[in-house]
């Protein structure tokens, strides 16, 4: 149906753009023609993944059995134990039931009900993106539940100890495979940038241990923690047998994971109905940039709020999309993708009402432990707290050794000082960046500034400094010169 509404489309405008030709069409029209026609062809086409990918929230479509809106159906042991096997066998994971699953079952179906039918909704956004990524990987699709248990698909979720984003990354953890943050951006929570992350550590952690649920538990509670595990068990090697001896949240763990797996696949026998779905990730796009650019900037031009961008694009932090020499994405909705495009250099020029302050980040440092070190004076020199280095490098004592390295963010690590030289012509540098800034004094113009340095021109302060409005300089304004 879909083909057939497409060609008859393009037979349509086709007719009316060889009319025009003959009869002597502007170009306006033909314009004109092509933007309807283009129109007509992405409303399809993202029809298509409507179609394919949203789910109803409709309560009656999914209410076959006729419940009561708070009813939570009995479980029926024997029927709940036949479906998981059912999974198990479709699945390379170990997804047989036992009375701890049954026990997760019960608990989320009864008491998590309607959290359930919001990760049920949000799961019609990002399962098609997780799944993209799970199979190019080679990894069971069955993990796609995975962030349902560590972030409940909340892609800015920070746990009491650090970890962020949709699949909990702990800094360190978070660097290692690649994911970078800093004071504007935290790549822990870019859904695909972690997802691809996770993907690799997962199948890390599983050449590891060969079996599934030893690698979920390694993921949750650390490889150091499980291995310590199996050595009080005996040398077991199934998570089953290692279980008694792992911590006691990790012990949950796996359970949870298979829990949310049959509950996801029989939800509505269950009374579980997906709530305020989002439409597909494939209705969505990508423009890459290499500009500053802050969110109000983008939400005075187009149809859309500053928090539904933080939505779509929950790696930066403050709403700024920096200008570092990198090229950083922007997701918006399909259907506003091409409003950006037409009002680039508007949005890009546009002055915002509250410029958000340059930040200087500093790298990590790595500490080696010396002899007489604690963690209280190692914090204390870095000003930071004992429980941030904890946190940092996933220690569960105060004990050290020396030779043992700790990795270190924070405040104290940030060496740097913004050195103010006085005189008319000197600038102000911050050493940490590497930065140029110059204090706009009365009677300034750009070209004024850059006339006073020899090798900065009008067009590298203008590149430099997004939004910046040459025609109204204000006293005591700061400017990036390098």
């Amino acid at each position: 149906m879909v083909k057939f509404r497409i060609l008859s489309i393009c037979f349509f405008f086709g007719l009316l753009l060889f009319n025009g030709r003959v009869n002597g069409q502007d170009e306006t029209d033909t314009e004109l023609l092509n933007g309807l026609f283009l129109t007509e062809i992405e409303e399809i086409w993202q029809q298509s993944f409507r179609d394919q990918f949203c789910l109803s929230d409709d309560t009656a479509f999914w209410n076959v059995n006729a419940y009561e809106p708070n009813h939570v159906p009995p479980l029926d042991t024997a029927l709940v134990y036949a479906r998981l096997r059912l999974l198990d066998a479709q699945s390379p994971m170990d997804l047989k039931p036992n009375a701890e699953v049954l026990e997760y079952i019960h608990f989320y179906a009864s008491r998590r009900k309607e959290q359930l039918g919001r990760m049920l909704g949000m799961s019609t956004y990002y399962f098609p993106m997780f799944e993209e990524k799970l199979d190019k990987t080679n990894l069971p699709l069955e993990l796609k539940y995975l962030p349902i248990v560590e972030s409940a698909l909340n892609p800015q979720a920070r746990s009491r100890v650090g970890a962020s984003g949709l699949w909990q990354f702990m800094l360190a953890t978070g660097n290692a495979y690649g994911l970078e943050v800093n004071s504007y951006i935290d790549q822990r929570m870019d859904p695909v940038m972690s997802t691809e992350a996770a993907c690799k550590y997962l199948e890390k952690l599983y050449s590891l241990y060969g079996e599934w649920n030893l690698a979920l538990a390694a993921y949750n509670a650390g490889p150091g923690n499980v291995n310590k595990a199996i050595r009080r068990s005996g040398g077991k090697n199934t998570y089953w047998e290692v279980r008694p001896f792992l911590p006691k949240e990790t012990r949950g763990y796996v359970p949870a994971f298979i829990a949310v797996n049959y509950l996801m696949n029989f939800h509505d026998d269950h009374n579980i109905i997906p709530a305020q779905p989002k439409c597909s990730w494939h209705e969505t796009d990508t423009i890459v940039l290499q500009t500053r650019l802050q969110f109000d900037q983008l939400e005075a031009h187009l149809p859309i709020d500053k928090e539904t961008l933080s939505w779509y694009n929950p790696t930066y932090r403050k709403g700024v999309i920096p200008a570092d020499g990198r090229r950083y994405a922007l997701r918006l909705p399909y259907d506003l993708v091409a409003g950006f495009l037409q009002n680039q250099d508007s949005i890009v020029t546009h002055v915002p009402e509250e410029v958000v302050e340059e930040i200087s980040t500093p790298e990590p440092a790595v500490y080696r432990v010396k002899s007489g070190d604690s963690l209280g004076l190692i914090a204390k020199r870095y000003g930071v707290t004992v429980a941030e280095l904890k946190a940092w490098n996933r220690l569960r004592s105060n004990m050290l050794h020396p030779g043992q390295k700790l990795t270190i963010y924070g405040k104290g690590n940030n060496k740097s000082t913004e050195a103010t030289v006085t005189g008319k012509e000197q600038p102000e540098t911050s050493t940490a960046s590497q930065a140029t800034w110059y204090t706009v004094r009365k009677g300034d113009t750009i070209w004024k500034i850059a006339s006073k340095y020899s090798d900065v021109s009008v067009e590298q302060i203008q590149r430099l400094n997004a939004g910046l409005n040459a025609q109204n300089l204000k006293l005591g304004q700061k400017i990036r010169i390098r």
